[in-house]
């Protein structure tokens, strides 16, 4: 999957947050978001 450009729409996705409940990027529409991950970092694998 490409890059998304700068302004434009970001594709649907679902995450588990940290308790693993299931969070979609629908579920905040119209309100500002910032996504924050780090693959891996304390996983130990």
């Amino acid at each position: 999957m490409p890059l998304p450009k700068i302004g434009s729409k970001p594709p649907a996705f679902t995450l588990p947050n940290q308790d693993g409940k299931k969070i979609s990027l629908a579920d905040y529409a119209g309100k500002n978001v910032l996504i924050w991950f780090y693959p891996r970092a304390f996983g130990g694998g």
